[in-house]
């Protein structure tokens, strides 16, 4: 979510398309309920030794997920409907853009999986989530489910998670269950150090559990950051959105580029002028932005970078490689309210991710990224013919094992 509408959309939620003749797939949600068992995933390798990660929203619901019977307001924003069918073939989403897949739960098994399988074969190291925290407040409980679901696909696929915090939310907390905003973020904090710090495969800089804040916004004290991580016992690597980071205090580590009206100007500036000033700083690349929040009633637009093919975000990757940053954050893995996703649409089909396979220097290609998406949709077409999934199942660990050949032949074998 940009940081200019957060607070504004924060207090109400939880935070001209190209014509196409593929018709909107069935409604169908597997929870995670599959245990995959592999040989074990092998790293794909890269010639680029940056660390790329990429920023994942966990906020997508679909009647069969979303508890009510309706479709999440990610998809619908105020007034879209994805029940009603376009003359396009597409459902009518809350964005200028499309899925490949279309609109999808953030729970989905399949869903993660293809997710993951496609982040692995682009040399995307990990997943940051956009998180809300543990409080039954709005949607927040959703995305904690989102979350945990994703999390627990991630080993299996041999990559690392992160979280990044939306601090904002502490308000809304504090007016609708009465907790106070530093108690509230230390049960956040708690509930992050039990269920992931621990993990081998939670991103650790320096040793240190990697936790993002999108502001601050919510928690404006340094104090209070340092009260509130006073119960851990590792405190994490605190990174703050671009020069935010002196609200934290002690308790911050650095700094992470976000996509903003000046484009180029933006992240140029920071990886000179900022950057060499922090221990920890996190480049950022992203391949436009167009978000929808007029057209979908959320307000007005804030601003658009037109995304050019794919040139937005090679200028963006080439600005990021010149910044001799260790880490990048690619924006965003699916923020299609605001245009800014790199996963699979109808509009730029796999172009994004071709660009990134590029930058990160795998020997990968459009070939396995069309296999598991090829894949996916065999997931969905063979859904309850257990003799079916039995071979996807194979096929997907031959995928996390890197052995696409043998992929290949289960999955042409199948149709």
């Amino acid at each position: 979510m940009n940081k200019l509408l957060s607070i504004v959309l924060l207090s109400v939620f939880s935070c001209g398309c190209k014509k196409s003749s593929q018709q909107p797939g069935p409604i169908v949600t597997k929870p995670d309920t599959t245990v995959i068992t592999t040989t074990g995933p092998q790293t794909v390798t890269k010639t680029n030794p940056q660390k790329v990660f990429v920023h994942y929203m966990a906020w997508f619901e679909t009647p069969a997920t979303s508890g009510t019977g309706q479709w999440g307001q990610h998809w619908t924003m105020a007034n879209e409907n994805p029940n009603t069918i376009l003359p396009n073939g597409r459902r009518q989403i809350a964005s200028w853009f499309y899925p490949m897949i279309g609109p999808y739960a953030s729970s989905d098994r399949d869903v993660l999986d293809y997710h993951l399988l496609l982040m692995k074969y682009a040399g995307i190291d990990g997943v940051i989530v956009d998180w809300y925290g543990t409080h039954n407040v709005l949607d927040y409980p959703l995305v904690k489910r989102n979350t945990d679901s994703l999390f627990s696909r991630i080993p299996g696929a041999g990559l690392q998670f992160g979280i990044c915090y939306e601090d904002q939310t502490l308000g809304h907390v504090k007016s609708s269950a009465n907790i106070d905003t530093v108690t509230a973020a230390q049960q956040d904090f708690t509930y992050l150090q039990l269920a992931y710090f621990g993990s081998s495969s939670y991103i650790k800089i320096n040793g240190q559990p990697l936790l993002l804040c999108f502001g601050p916004q919510g928690m404006k004290k340094a104090g209070d950051w340092q009260q509130a991580f006073s119960g851990l016992s590792t405190q994490p690597c605190l990174l703050s959105l671009e020069y935010q980071g002196g609200i934290t205090g002690s308790a911050g580590s650095g700094e992470f580029a976000w996509v903003e009206s000046t484009d180029l100007t933006n992240m140029q500036g920071f990886y000179q002028n900022r950057a060499p000033q922090l221990a920890t700083a996190f480049a950022g690349a992203y391949p436009g932005f167009k978000d929808f929040y007029m057209q979908g009633g959320w307000g007005s637009t804030l601003f658009t970078i037109d995304h050019n093919g794919t040139t937005t975000l090679q200028n963006e990757l080439s600005a990021a490689q010149s910044s001799n940053l260790n880490y990048l954050q690619l924006i965003t893995w699916n923020d299609y309210g605001e245009g800014t996703m790199i996963e699979p649409t109808l509009d730029f089909n796999f172009s994004f991710l071709q660009a990134i396979q590029q930058y990160t220097g795998v020997k990968y290609t459009v070939t396995e990224l069309q296999l598991i998406y090829q894949w996916y949709t065999l997931r969905k077409k063979y859904a309850g013919n257990t003799a079916v999934e039995q071979k996807l199942t194979q096929a997907y660990n031959s995928l996390v094992t890197l052995d696409v050949t043998t992929a290949t032949t289960i999955i042409s074998g199948i149709n």
